[in-house]
């Protein structure tokens, strides 16, 4: 099969080639006005080749049958909602879907009950498949910074070292102290004011209603406070609420290192998806070229009346029947801006192997 590439940038827009980087500790440094941190990428025998840290990384126990992993380490430079800051897959158009995609996406459900998307072109011409970070990372670690800490190469920021010498686990016990700022509930809900002439209708009054049952299980959860120890499964138990999540607020001082691995997709003899039971997929065949790209993104904000993707999970609905609701119907993107993006590609030589 063609041989892979791999880019990373702060947009899909602005990425640069990293292959030679991909399988070593050494960290690609993204730095914007919205989030500033660095990265790299381990695949599992990456064109045909494995060696030194990448033998190292998936030589470790804890490892055993991950085969690609995504590390990052960074903060971002305003304070944001934990239910507002999104990590997944975007695409630019159409999938070609194999048979037997749903069975995937039950998979996928399965793993992350938290995952929304739209692979299927319901609402969108581009597919996605985004989860609030909190929820959807395997491996997450929180610290705490200095306020006066200027960038993430300063001294305070560089310890821990990134990567980790050994297999980041979770770390969670000063996120509590990631609470929102002190600013109107209005805007840290992100909802948009309601003007005198629709406070009237009964949708508004509807709204106003959910709005104020959503109000009160976030301050029962800023009240209560998030657990100081949890393991990863814990942790992706307790944001899978969006009240939780929107009681963490995540700024300048919160530096997040994860790590986003799994062993369900094989880049070597070939690409393949692997699924419980023996089921398995040759994504070869279905790859029509373009970049398969993994992000963290902003959830796109609207009003009242622009339902855009990816929607908030109703507390104690199906949201399997709400998922595909709505579409931009502007031209614009399903997701907000992006913070980080790495991209793989099929690369321009072919691995005659």
């Amino acid at each position: 099969m063609p041989k892979l590439r791999v880019l990373a940038g702060p947009s899909p827009d602005e990425l640069v080639d990293i292959t030679a980087s991909v399988n070593t500790n050494t960290p690609h440094a993204i730095a914007t006005d919205a989030w500033e941190g660095q990265l790299v990428v381990f695949i599992k025998n990456f064109n045909g080749t494995e060696d030194g840290d990448a033998a190292e990384y998936f030589g470790r126990s804890d490892r055993a049958g991950i085969t690609w992993s995504i590390q990052t380490q960074g903060r971002f430079l305003s304070p944001r909602s934990s239910d507002d800051v999104l990590f997944g897959n975007i695409f630019e158009r159409p999938l070609k879907l194999p048979w037997g995609t749903g069975a995937a996406l039950k998979f996928m459900k399965y793993v992350d009950p938290t995952l929304s998307h739209d692979l299927t072109c319901t609402a969108s011409q581009k597919p996605w498949a985004l989860s609030p970070l909190v929820a959807t990372m395997p491996h997450l670690r929180h610290g705490r910074l200095p306020p006066s800490s200027p960038s993430c190469d300063d001294t305070d920021i560089a310890d821990p070292p990134f990567p980790p010498q050994r297999s980041l686990t979770d770390d969670t016990s000063s996120l509590h102290l990631a609470a929102p700022p002190d600013i109107p509930t209005r805007l840290r809900s992100g909802s948009p004011s309601s003007s005198s002439s629709s406070s009237s209708t009964a949708s508004s009054r509807s709204s106003r209603s959910s709005d104020s049952k959503k109000s009160k299980k976030k301050n029962k959860a800023m009240q209560d406070g998030v657990p100081r120890s949890m393991n990863s499964q814990q942790r992706r138990s307790y944001f899978s609420s969006e009240a939780h999540r929107q009681a963490v607020w995540l700024g300048p001082e919160d530096l997040i290192t994860t790590d986003f691995c799994y062993g369900f997709l094989e880049f070597a003899p070939s690409l393949r998806l692997r699924l419980p039971g023996g089921l398995g997929f040759d994504l070869a065949r279905y790859w029509d070229g373009q970049g398969v790209r993994f992000v963290c993104c902003e959830r796109r904000q609207v009003s009242t009346f622009d339902h855009a993707l990816p929607v908030h999970e109703p507390e104690g609905s199906e949201y399997e029947e709400k998922e595909h609701e709505g579409g931009t119907g502007d031209g614009e993107d399903p997701w907000g801006r992006v913070f980080w993006c790495v991209s793989i590609e099929m690369g321009d030589e072919t691995d005659e192997a």
